[in-house]
């Protein structure tokens, strides 16, 4: 090896997670110190302006951070976009000792700790990603109390080191990111996780402990206090809805067409494309490419280097759309993304909003799109039968596993088929009380349509069903009621049926969509197979005997692209400064090698365009700029200010 080589690589080896390569960096944070007259609150205010640079505290923030503040454990259910890093990592500032806080992914402990480093707080993140050397300077460096805030994989808390290490350290808390990941009944199961409540027993003293999640139903929640063993928690649901997401469900004959459709609209703009298999990312990946969009594939059969790489062209906007399976981006730490189309609908509500929840989480106003067709019911049913997760289960946790997988899947179907508010559906499924039953922003209050009662058209279905013996599928029935003689048909006699035409003046695709509305009510029933037949429900007989009233919206075949308001886009106050303030950032990201969020959020430049400051005390007036902030990068935001108003002078 080369003197060159072997400086390179101690270089690399040097280099501790924080990406600091072993020097402190140069702000200093002026934290008030707690004395006679401040209490902790006092500085955790003053830290949320100095560090943050907000004003303000969020819902929800003020009362978690108190409540770690007095020494309480914290089960919190907050929204995507809802603030909770903010949550725990001001009380690490105010606390004496670390913070430990144990996340799932390693794209998001990386994002977490670039984001604090920009803010001046000592932070390094603990995973697989590191090299051995630098585990162990990192961890050499925690001993010394280098770091304020340490993220961890579950994996490695009772690993000989970590457990060294935290038994001899002073630690404020534990923090409990993505929380739901305890639960086996929830929809991101992880083992490591069970580790977290051993983990804490191992400890000389118990610190406080907080669990966040965004979404947890009730059964949920009720698991992550019993498995992580919280001690009479401080309980804070700030509620699961997200009135700056559009939710809006397409009816896609053609898949491909309505997303390019889609694309058209959103142009310019960044956002995920989720689909439900491997094979479905490429081909949809290239489909895009070939028509011009600048779009990067995300699935874990990819090699490392290139998923790797997809995920940063995306996150540094030199990829506006990456198309991706689930495996991408739980609590990808991204605030620019403005639209989430899923290609496939998912198997659960849980995963779905989670997933939908990655836009907007600036608090920008964004799209998340549901395309739906019926297979997709198919392929879930599939993908639930054959979980490789469930192999190593006994054969009662496996059905009782598979029959609740079933039972999110039917909720989920609902969703996507039934008419009515898309919010409402979303907010009563996550156990909140809906006052209104209409939400003004979605597609199933802005579509126009007006609910109806379809009892009798959902009778003829069912006798139709109950007619054809169970014999035929969706597509056969629907043709049949909505009179499309066709050279099958006759051949079958089909067309001699009293049903046949009985529904023509409905249409085709209604007919179809009351299929699927009462497949979701277990009115009907699909059989397994490669075949799927339609046949009676628990509920049929009731349909039949008039006791069961079914109303629904129905939709005009081509409904989706005749809703006039997606979004109501926010205008710039200016959008010249806006894009120059915007062109300085990219180019500030890419010298440093981090996403462009990193710098300053889309908000935090629109604020700064609209209220063009001309001084150090201005900037600092601007949300989402703090000291550590201003002191990295406000000069050079405030020359680009003067030197536009000169240009336009």
């Amino acid at each position: 090896m080369s003197k060159n080589e072997f400086q390179k690589r101690e270089m690399r080896e040097r280099r501790v997670p924080d990406g600091s390569q072993g020097e402190a960096p140069n702000v200093t944070l002026n934290i008030p110190k707690k004395g006679a007259e401040m209490t902790p609150m006092d500085a955790a205010r003053a830290a949320l302006k100095e560090v943050f640079g907000y004003d303000d505290f969020r819902p929800g923030q003020e009362d978690a951070v108190a409540a770690i503040l007095r020494g309480r454990d914290v089960m919190a259910v907050m929204p995507t976009g809802a603030g909770k890093s903010i949550c725990y990592q001001i009380p690490a500032l105010v606390l004496e000792g670390v913070t430990l806080v144990v996340s799932p992914l390693i794209s998001l402990m990386r994002d977490q700790v670039f984001a604090l480093l920009q803010n001046g707080v000592r932070a390094a993140y603990l995973n697989s990603s590191l090299t051995p050397r630098q585990y162990a300077l990192a961890l050499e460096n925690a001993r010394r109390g280098t770091y304020k805030i340490i993220y961890v994989a579950p994996e490695r808390l009772l690993t000989d080191s970590f457990l060294s290490f935290a038994k001899g350290a002073k630690i404020a808390q534990v923090v409990v990111d993505e929380a739901h990941c305890v639960s086996q009944w929830g929809q991101d199961f992880r083992p490591g996780y069970l580790q977290i409540a051993p983990f804490l027993r191992e400890l000389p003293r118990r610190p406080r402990l907080s669990a966040f999640t965004a979404t947890a139903t009730q059964a949920v929640r009720a698991d992550i206090v019993r498995l992580l063993e919280l001690q009479n928690p401080y309980d804070i649901l700030t509620g699961f809805d997200r009135p700056n997401l559009f939710f809006e469900v397409r009816r896609a004959k053609d898949r491909d067409a309505e997303l390019r459709r889609f694309l058209a609209e959103h142009r310019g703009q960044s956002g995920v494309v989720y689909c439900g298999t491997r094979k479905g990312v490429e081909e949809v990946t290239a489909m895009l490419n070939d028509c011009g969009v600048d779009a990067v594939g995300y699935h874990a059969g990819m090699a490392d280097e290139l998923r790797a790489k997809a995920q940063e062209d995306f996150v540094a906007d030199r990829a506006p759309v990456i198309v991706a399976t689930n495996a991408f981006g739980m609590g990808i730490d991204k605030s620019n993304v403005s639209f989430v189309v899923h290609y496939n609908m998912p198997k659960d509500l849980e995963s779905y909003y989670q997933e939908a929840g990655r836009a907007g989480r600036d608090g920008e106003d964004a799209v998340c799109c549901l395309l739906y067709q019926p297979g997709d019911v198919r392929l879930n049913t599939f993908l639930i039968d054959h979980a490789q997760d469930m192999s190593q289960m006994d054969e009662q946790t496996r059905q009782v596993v598979t029959a609740r997988a079933k039972e999110r899947l039917r909720q989920m179907t609902f969703y996507a088929t039934g008419g009515g508010c898309l919010r409402a559906k979303i907010l009563q499924y996550f156990g909140e009380k809906v006052e209104k039953p209409f939400c003004g922003n979605c597609s199933g209050c802005m579509a126009r349509e007006e609910e109806r009662d379809v009892s009798r058209q959902a009778g003829q279905i069912v006798a139709a069903v109950i007619a054809m013996n169970g014999r035929y599928g969706k597509a056969t029935v629907a043709r049949v009621l909505s009179g499309q003689a066709d050279a099958r048909l006759r051949e079958r006699g089909l067309d001699k049926l009293s049903a046949f035409g009985s529904m023509k003046a409905e249409g085709e695709a209604n007919v179809r969509a009351m299929i699927d509305e009462l497949i979701a009510g277990d009115v009907l029933t699909v059989t397994e197979g490669d075949y799927p037949l339609l046949r009676e429900g628990a509920y049929a007989r009731d349909v039949l005997r008039g006791d069961m009233p079914i109303r629904m919206a129905l939709l005009p075949t081509d409904a989706a692209p005749e809703i006039k308001r997606r979004v109501k886009q926010k205008e710039f106050v200016n959008k010249a400064l806006y894009s120059r303030l915007s062109d300085l950032r990219k180019q500030i990201a890419m010298d440093q090698n981090v996403p462009p969020f990193i710098i300053f959020t889309n908000a935090t430049l629109r604020d700064m365009a609209a209220k063009a400051p001309r001084t150090r005390a201005q900037m600092l007036r601007v949300a989402g700029v703090g000291e550590g902030k201003m002191q990295r990068y406000g000069d050079a935001f405030l020359r680009e200010i003067a030197a536009y108003e000169e240009d336009e002078a």
